[in-house]
C-alpha cells in the first residue's frame, strides 16, 4: 500500500523553477553620477520615470493605422496646413524626440517617431499610446486583452461554449469540474488559480497603477526583484502554467481521448469565465467576496466526493481506504 504518486507535478515544478531563474533577465546598466548629467539628461530621466518610456524605445502599431504629422507640433496646434501620412497595423516605430507644447489644449506632450522606412512624424502622446503598444509580446498581449469590446465579445462566446459543453458532458456522463469531477485536485486548483490571479490583476490596476504601467512598458516573466504585488502576480502566472500541465497529464490518463478533449475544453471555458468575471468584478470590489465564496465552494465540492488516496499493492487500482481491494480482492493493510 502506498500513496498516489505526484512525480509529474514534481518534475514540472522543478523544470519551471529552473526556467524561472533564466526568464526575461534584464540588462544591467551602470548608474551615472547625478552631477555628471546635463539638464536635458535629467529631464529625460524624469520623463522616463513618470511616463515609463523614453528616447529610442520601440513601439508597434496595434490599431488599424496611426496618422503622423511631418511638420513641427506648433504648426498643428496653430492650425496651419500640415502634411501627414499613415502607418499601418504591425509597423514598428522608435521614439526619436519628445516635446512639450504648453499651448496645446488637447495634449501637451508630442512624440516624434521614426518608421521602418526612415520616415519621421509627430503624434500626440495619448494618440500614440492609444494606437500603439510597446514592442514586446507581453505588452501586446496585455493591450489586446484590455480592450473592453473584445472582453464583452469573449464573454459572450465563452458562455455559449460553456453551456454547449456542459450539456454535452452531462449527456455523455463525462466528469465536470466542481461537480462530478475526476479524482484529482489539479483541474479545480487550476480554476482557483485563474480566479485568484484575475483578482490580483485587477487589484494591481486599482491600488498600484503606476507599477502596472511600468510593467506594461517593461514587462518581464521574472518575479525576482519586482515589487511584492507584481512578484506575487508573476508567481501565480508560473503556477498556472505548472498546474495546467499537471491537469492535462492527469486528464489524459484518466479519460479516453475524446472524453479528455471535451473535459479539457470545458475546463478551459471555466478558466476563461473565471478570468473575465473576477477581473471585472474586482474593479468594483465585488470580486473579493466572490473569490472567498468560490474558494469555499470549490474546496467543499472536492471534499464532498470520496477521493481515492491509495493504490492497491497487488493490482495498482486506486482505493479510497485501506482494506480489501474491490478490483482484485487483495488485502491492503
Amino acid at each position: 500500500m502506498y500513496m498516489l504518486p505526484n512525480k509529474f507535478f514534481t518534475i514540472s515544478l522543478s523544470f519551471a523553477l529552473f526556467a524561472l531563474f533564466f526568464a526575461s533577465c534584464g540588462k544591467r546598466t551602470s548608474v551615472q553620477p547625478v552631477q555628471d548629467l546635463s539638464q536635458q539628461q535629467i529631464d529625460s530621466m524624469h520623463f522616463a520615470a513618470t511616463h515609463h518610456y523614453s528616447f529610442n524605445d520601440n513601439f508597434i502599431v496595434s490599431a488599424d493605422s496611426l496618422v503622423l504629422v511631418r511638420q513641427q507640433p506648433e504648426e498643428t496646434v496653430n492650425e496651419l496646413p500640415v502634411d501627414s501620412f499613415a502607418v499601418s497595423h504591425g509597423n514598428h516605430l522608435v521614439v526619436a524626440d519628445i516635446r512639450t507644447i504648453p499651448t496645446d489644449s488637447i495634449d501637451s506632450i508630442w512624440v516624434q517617431v521614426a518608421t521602418e522606412t526612415s520616415e519621421f512624424g509627430w503624434s500626440r502622446e495619448q494618440t500614440l499610446l492609444k494606437h500603439c503598444a510597446p514592442d514586446d509580446p507581453i505588452s501586446i498581449f496585455i493591450k489586446t486583452f484590455s480592450n473592453k469590446r473584445l472582453r464583452y465579445g469573449v464573454i459572450t462566446l465563452v458562455l455559449i461554449a460553456a453551456i454547449y459543453l456542459f450539456r454535452r458532458l452531462r449527456h455523455r456522463n463525462i466528469p465536470i469540474v466542481h461537480l462530478n469531477d475526476i479524482p484529482s485536485f489539479y483541474p479545480a486548483l487550476l480554476a482557483l488559480l485563474v480566479a485568484f490571479t484575475a483578482t490580483l490583476y485587477a487589484s494591481i490596476q486599482l491600488f498600484a497603477a503606476e507599477q502596472w504601467q511600468e510593467f506594461y512598458f517593461h514587462p518581464t516573466l521574472n518575479p525576482f526583484g519586482q515589487p511584492t504585488i507584481l512578484a506575487l502576480f508573476l508567481v501565480c502566472v508560473w503556477a498556472i502554467i505548472i498546474v495546467a500541465i499537471a491537469a492535462v497529464d492527469v486528464v489524459r490518463k484518466r479519460l479516453p481521448l475524446e472524453d479528455a478533449i471535451l473535459y479539457l475544453c470545458q475546463l478551459a471555458a471555466i478558466c476563461a469565465i473565471n478570468y473575465l468575471v473576477f477581473s471585472l468584478t474586482t474593479l468594483v470590489f465585488v470580486g473579493y467576496f466572490l473569490l472567498i465564496a468560490y474558494v469555499v465552494f470549490a474546496i467543499r465540492q472536492y471534499l464532498r466526493n470520496d477521493r481515492p488516496r491509495y493504490l492497491c499493492g497487488n493490482c495498482g487500482a486506486p482505493m479510497t481506504k485501506k482494506g480489501v481491494c474491490p478490483h482484485c480482492g487483495a488485502k491492503n493493510a
